[in-house]
């Protein structure tokens, strides 16, 4: 592209060649060649400069430079584009019959055919800007309105690139209705271009917004090898994925030539691929070439996508061709309606004065190429071989010149037509500008005698107007027009005719953005069922999952990986699983977060029930106990071993089976407070009472021995009481110690469980509930080992050996407890407790009152003092 551009700038220093006189004051300037190829001309006041392609090919026939090169040689004549040059001519015919643009102005065009070749149309370009006169004197002064004050064209993007690079230096209107290149949109490169079509960035994100509608993430682009393709290459990797959350499965550049290896490789790859979108960026010639090779390869089962550069291409339209490209949606240019242009068509009549030494009229070789007929001088030999010669008096119809008046599917022509529109109504607003309230330095206004094209280019900036057929005209800060589309379907009739329609359009609006307009109903699918097809590479995530790229491969193909861990996604297709609240996991579907479940020892569940009724059973059970002995109170083995006592046992062991319902149900700042106090004082007073009764057992013994009388007065009732008093004492000062300084209080655990959260009470300081425990542990060894000790002496009801078992129960169930209790997770933990004081209750019940019990209740005859004396002088003897 480089190395193009300095040659055409070469071309631009030649033109503008010019050798001085020795004159100071008077020189001139003459053309070092002039341009005479394809024209049409119209005098005015004001003339407009055109750029059409108006034929197909261009040959230079010496490129040596041994000699003067000569004019391009231009050949197969393209109707299309001579009835663009046509409207141009049309639309300037119309402003000069109109009385209220550009009153008592006549406007006038120079059109010049480019040859669909940059070289051609840049010198076309620098003929209309610098004019054609051989000679120039230059004066001192220099006045007058340049030979066209703004140009129409080009159509091509490269062409106009080149172009408008040059003119954009002298700031000369250039105004395309066909080149869509985005890179256009840069002011700094090309300041002075504006353009009535869409640039090439809307037409990718128009494509975009019917890939995202029918959900298409998966698609293949086959792009031209010029600026057109290379620039919606980039448009569509940048857009894709950010807009539609797409990505191209391919991207493969069409050879400009027939290359048939090429072309095989790139089918093979559009075969291969899953994706079933194709969308073509590319000129219907490319498209003639690609198609010779899928009918070859018969690859069916394709949705098309097609630019504006061949959606109406009616070449391709064939019968032949529709079970490849049938149900193609194409980008078409906004059709328009033109009253009145057919009629003008109707009028054209060639120029029989015209010299053809000077140039080709363009009209001229219409006529010719309809005809075919030549005007004379005709060429050598073209009468003898029986040619016929153009008199100019041919009636031109619908039936000579069909393709040529059909003006039903007005597109590129419409925007001809606002283009040349719009640089009127900017010569209009210019025309009018009040003296002294000028834009320009001065507050000065342009002149009609003295226009420059920099001056016209300020209003152009600033226009804005509305055609007959209801569209708005203007130019944002890039020279591009207000953004539509048409979006077209081919249908393929069931008579084997193929029909374009129009199903919908997409625009860009100031106040909604891009908006996309589809019928579906009336869009024909090209596949059965009669329904749009898929193209995705991975099916989209559901919530509850997560996408996960799949390693070289592009953004779309990934795999669906379930959530977890408390973790969710809530939408299609998340990126990354969002982590619940803390009180909060994820559903059963991973969708969205549900409150945890709340675990505690309920009185409802089965676990809570069954301690409950046996904490109750056991309160009962003493409650009865102490009925018992309260009715026999006056029995030898109930006042045995200090009755008080074990009436303060049973009181103490009630406690004992009611502290535990603290551990069941909903902890509470009062419960967990309460608990470990209730349960260390409780347990503290029962085993207070054992110690007591071991060591009454002790004192009374050596009591009964010659000079142990004095020992019985340290054990009386009211030592005793204190006693128990004392060591009970000991146990609520660590509770009260404990409370204070770092008190238990309710704890939602969420480390045992991640989905359900552990109601609990925190204990608040393990030293303080280590002292509690371990205070206990100690008395307990200590009756268990005073009773061991007395579990021998003489009596024929020594309770000794039952303190004994019931201590050795005790620290057995409570040794068991330690292990159990640190590795039992979450409400577990509290039923291992709840179970220990049952137990070690239990245990020191029946060890202690099961015996007393059985003879008051079933041996009455053994609850005698004789028959415990009896028993004990047996024992003696």
């Amino acid at each position: 592209m480089r190395s193009s551009l300095n040659s055409y700038y070469c071309i631009l220093n030649l033109l503008l060649y010019c050798s001085s006189s020795s004159s100071l004051y008077s020189s001139s300037c003459h053309l070092q060649g002039q341009f005479h190829l394809n024209e049409l001309h119209k005098t005015g006041d004001v003339v407009l400069g055109g750029l059409f392609q108006v034929h197909f090919f261009s040959d230079y026939s010496d490129l040596s430079f041994t000699s003067e090169p000569p004019q391009p040689i231009c050949h197969g004549f393209d109707i299309t584009g001579f009835r663009l040059a046509q409207t141009m001519a049309f639309a300037v015919d119309e402003i000069n019959r109109n009385p209220n643009l550009l009153p008592n102005v006549t406007l006038g065009y120079s059109i010049r055919d480019n040859c669909i070749e940059v070289k051609i149309a840049l010198r076309a370009a620098l003929s209309l800007a610098n004019g054609q006169e051989k000679n120039v004197k230059l004066e001192r002064t220099c006045e007058g309105t340049p030979l066209v004050l703004g140009i129409v064209g080009d159509s091509s993007s490269t062409h106009t690139i080149t172009i408008s690079r040059i003119l954009g230096l002298y700031r000369v209107p250039l105004v395309s209705y066909f080149a869509t290149c985005s890179c256009l949109s840069d002011t700094q490169m090309f300041p002075s271009f504006f353009r009535t079509i869409p640039s090439d960035s809307f037409q990718v994100r128009a494509m975009i917004q019917i890939l995202k509608h029918f959900g298409w993430t998966w698609a293949g682009l086959l792009i031209s090898d010029d600026d057109y393709g290379v620039h919606a290459a980039r448009s569509f990797q940048s857009d894709l994925g950010p807009i539609a959350g797409g990505c191209l499965a391919y991207t493969e550049i069409l050879p400009w030539t027939n290359d048939r290896t090429e072309l095989k490789r790139i089918v093979n790859v559009m075969r291969k691929s899953t994706a079933r979108v194709v969308i073509v960026f590319a000129h219907q010639a490319h498209m003639l070439n690609l198609m010779e090779e899928v009918i070859r390869q018969n690859v069916t089962g394709l949705q098309w996508m097609a630019s504006e550069a061949w959606t109406s291409a009616a070449v391709l339209q064939a019968p032949h061709l529709m079970p490849y490209l049938g149900g193609t949606l194409g980008i078409a240019i906004r059709r328009g309606e033109i009253p009145g242009l057919k009629n003008f068509l109707l009028k054209i009549r060639p120029d029989l004065k015209y010299n053809n030494s000077n140039g080709n009229n363009l009209v001229n070789q219409f006529w010719e190429h309809t005809f075919q007929c030549r005007f004379s001088p005709t060429p050598a030999g073209w009468i003898e071989d029986g040619g016929a010669l153009c008199t100019g008096q041919e009636v031109l119809e619908d039936e000579v010149a069909e393709e040529f008046l059909d003006v039903s599917d007005l597109r590129p022509e419409y925007n001809v037509y606002k283009a040349v529109y719009a640089l009127a109504h900017a010569l209009d607003d210019m025309l009018q500008c009040e003296p002294g309230r000028g834009p320009f330095s001065g507050d000065t206004c342009a002149h009609l005698q003295r226009l420059e094209p920099w001056q016209l280019l300020h209003y152009l900036q600033q226009v804005n107007f509305t055609t007959p057929f209801g569209d708005q005209v203007s130019f944002d800060e890039n020279g591009d027009a207000l953004p539509i589309y048409d979006i077209m379907n081919w249908s393929w009739l069931p008579d084997g005719r193929t029909k374009v329609q129009n199903v919908g359009e997409v625009k860009r609006s100031s106040l909604k953005g891009e908006e996309l307009t589809l019928d579906e109903d009336k869009i024909f699918w090209n596949f059965d069922p009669k329904k749009p097809p898929r193209s995705v590479c991975s099916d989209s995530c559901p919530p509850g999952t997560r996408m996960a790229r799949k390693k070289g491969q592009p953004d779309c193909c990934f795999d669906c990986v379930p959530c977890s861990g408390g973790k969710i996604s809530n939408a299609t297709n998340s990126m990354e699983c969002i982590s619940c609240p803390e009180d909060f996991w994820s559903n059963i579907q991973n969708d969205h977060c549900v409150p945890k479940k709340t675990e505690f020892l309920s009185y409802h569940e089965p676990l809570g029930i069954c301690l409950t009724v046996t904490s109750v059973l056991g309160s009962f059970i003493c409650m009865s106990v102490f009925i018992i002995f309260v009715h026999y109170r006056s029995t030898p083995i109930v006042r045995a071993n200090n009755s008080e006592l074990s009436f303060q046992l049973l009181m103490s062991l009630k406690l004992c089976f009611l502290c535990s319902l603290l551990f069941i149900g909903p902890p509470r700042l009062w419960t967990c407070q309460l608990r470990h106090a209730a349960f260390g004082i409780s347990f503290v007073l029962c085993i207070s009472c054992i110690l007591v009764k071991t060591m009454v057992v002790l004192a009374v013994f050596r009591a009964s021995k010659p000079g142990g009388e004095a020992s019985m007065k340290w054990f009386g009732a009211a030592q005793q009481r204190g006693t128990v008093l004392v060591l009970t004492s000991v146990q609520a000062a660590i509770c009260t110690v404990w409370l204070v300084s770092a008190s238990p209080a309710p704890h939602k655990n969420t480390q045992y469980h991640s989905d359900k959260i552990v109601y609990e009470c925190a204990i608040g300081s393990t030293v303080g509930f280590g002292i509690l425990l371990g205070y206990i542990g100690l008395l307990a060894i200590l009756s268990f080992v005073l009773a061991f000790l007395a579990r021998n002496l003489p009596d024929s009801f020594n309770e000794a050996k039952f303190i004994t078992f019931s201590m050795l129960i005790f620290c057995a169930v409570w040794v068991a407890f330690i292990p159990a209790y640190i590795n039992s997770p979450g409400k577990y933990a509290d039923a291992v407790e709840v179970f220990a004081i049952l137990a070690s209750s239990f245990g020191l019940l029946v060890a202690l009152f099961g015996p007393k019990c059985y003879i008051i209740l079933l041996r009455p005859e053994r609850n005698t003092k004789k028959a415990i004396m009896g028993r004990n002088n047996h024992s003696n003897n």
